[in-house]
């Protein structure tokens, strides 16, 4: 919902670290060193490090956009890269999930919570992923458009900015998991049915 209107304050500071820090470290380096703090975060998470769990998603956030502005700023953009970072997104966000869940596994309904959050991410993925190729099949997709990233990502409820910011959320609420999980999961699935909506009247 917020990622439209943040990205060029986003861009803007961004670009100024990503050119110092990309003439040292290829954009592929620093995907790979924000996977490392994703994974980082998610056994901070299990072993119930929350303090730690948040500092080292804050970082993995931090090298995912650091990543796309340094491929650009250094003229080293590559469809594969484009690709490993958000396989790499997923892998963290899943990550992460699963080690907040089992770091409370005697606390009632966080683990099913968990799986239907996940579940719909799983849903809206598949959702989001078929319309960004169909907008650039049709020529309305991010490089159509302008926009800097890889993909084009349908403006949904639910987005980039909205879900870094609600994962940030569930490290200061360990004790409410079960709760924070469902109701992240129904803002999930209102934003699939809303780009369902969106699909139908946009694309026939």
């Amino acid at each position: 919902m917020f990622d439209r209107h943040l990205r060029g304050f986003k861009d803007r500071s961004l670009d100024a670290m990503a050119g110092w820090v990309g003439r040292y470290l290829s954009p592929g380096a620093l995907t790979w060193i924000g996977l490392g703090f994703g994974l980082a975060s998610a056994w901070a998470s299990w072993r119930g490090i929350y303090d730690w769990g948040f500092l080292l998603f804050g970082f993995n956030r931090l090298m995912d956009g650091l990543d796309g502005a340094a491929a650009r700023i250094h003229g080293r953009s590559t469809d594969f890269g484009g690709l490993l970072d958000i396989l790499f997104d997923f892998i963290a966000y899943a990550a992460v999930a699963v080690g907040l869940a089992l770091s409370r596994p005697e606390a009632e309904g966080v683990l099913p919570a968990a799986l239907f959050m996940m579940a719909a991410f799983y849903v809206n993925a598949a959702a989001w992923m078929y319309l960004s190729a169909v907008l650039e099949k049709r020529a309305m997709g991010a490089s159509h458009r302008g926009e800097r990233t890889t993909v084009a990502m349908p403006e949904g409820f639910i987005g980039g900015t909205e879900s870094m910011l609600v994962y940030a959320a569930f490290f200061f609420i360990p004790g409410h998991l079960r709760i924070a999980f469902g109701a992240f999961a129904v803002m999930v699935g209102l934003t699939i049915v809303q780009r369902l909506i969106w699909a139908k009247r946009a694309l026939g």
